[in-house]
């Protein structure tokens, strides 16, 4: 069996997938590796831009960022909800904490990914069926460098300012100057 085929055995009869994410660059990619894999992508790139693409076709599949420029992303989820209750849908996000993942299963999310999660893991978590538990990774990230990349999303949102940076880290500037001269840990 080819991987075309294998992925629309997969996927199903509705190839309908919605992706919500703000960062351009991130959203063209994915929605270029998820048409490969055999989705008919729809991408929006805020919450109100979401809403109202579920409104107008609700989705069999959906992808949303959690942190949007104009809200929070389960607002697309509960509204992917209210218009449909068989979408598959999964959260992505660089801010991840327990709170927002309970929160975001609640709503019906299936899956909860944090950023940066590929094209494969994404693919994965959309495709996996009811009671099927995710691999563990076999090179979790170490708590050196989930910290390192929590700096790094925090430091390009505040456009690469090192003092706006550190106010919101709540860190000394110059501290966060010395971290963010090394390189990242493994």
């Amino acid at each position: 069996m080819t991987d075309t085929a294998h992925n629309q055995d997969a996927i199903g009869a509705d190839t309908s997938l919605l992706l919500v994410d703000d960062d351009k660059p991130f959203l063209h990619r994915l929605a270029r590796a998820m048409e490969a894999r055999g989705f008919s992508v729809t991408m929006a790139e805020s919450v109100q831009d979401g809403i109202a693409n579920v409104r107008h076709n609700p989705p069999a599949y959906a992808v949303v960022d959690l942190k949007l420029g104009d809200g929070n992303g389960l607002d697309v989820i509960e509204e992917i909800r209210k218009c449909r209750s068989d979408t598959h849908m999964i959260v992505l996000t660089g801010y991840g904490n327990i709170a927002s993942a309970v929160n975001a299963v609640k709503l019906g999310a299936i899956d909860y990914l944090s950023k940066p999660a590929d094209a494969d893991d994404i693919f994965g978590a959309l495709t996996r069926h009811a009671g099927e538990k995710a691999p563990v990774p076999e090179n979790p990230m170490s708590a050196d460098r989930v910290r390192w990349e929590h700096i790094q999303r925090v430091y390009e949102m505040c456009d690469r300012n090192v003092s706006e940076t550190a106010r919101r880290l709540n860190m000394h500037r110059r501290t966060l100057q010395r971290i963010l001269a090394k390189r990242a840990p493994r």
